[in-house]
């Protein structure tokens, strides 16, 4: 049964937890949303205002996940058990490994 609770809330919940919780990698999530708006400003000829406010819009959607994430940690936290809480951890955190190992899913090439 626990193996179970386990299995479905991981399944559910890691997608919103694989990104580093708020304040852990803030700095690196800046200069990704940087990048991300040279590269469109480049692709679609962005005038200087227009960029400004894809800044702005990536910038409030950063803020939501993070308020997402904190949210739905939150609310783990009130379902499992911190035994349960520390193996989650620990599977965010290999996965994290593997990422910068380059052994995670995607292809980086089709990004934005």
């Amino acid at each position: 049964m626990n193996t179970k609770i386990i299995s479905i809330a991981l399944a559910l919940t890691l997608p919103l937890t694989v990104a580093a919780f708020p304040g852990g990698e803030g700095g690196r999530d800046q200069a990704r949303q940087a990048n991300k708006v040279e590269r469109l400003a480049q692709k679609l000829n962005l005038t200087a205002e227009q960029k400004t406010k894809m800044e702005a819009i990536f910038k409030q959607r950063q803020q939501k996940f993070d308020a997402i994430r904190a949210e739905t940690r939150t609310r783990m936290q009130d379902v499992l058990s911190p035994e349960q809480m520390n193996q989650l951890d620990q599977l965010k955190n290999k996965r994290k490994e593997n990422r910068q190992q380059g052994k995670g899913k995607g292809n980086k090439q089709n990004r934005m």
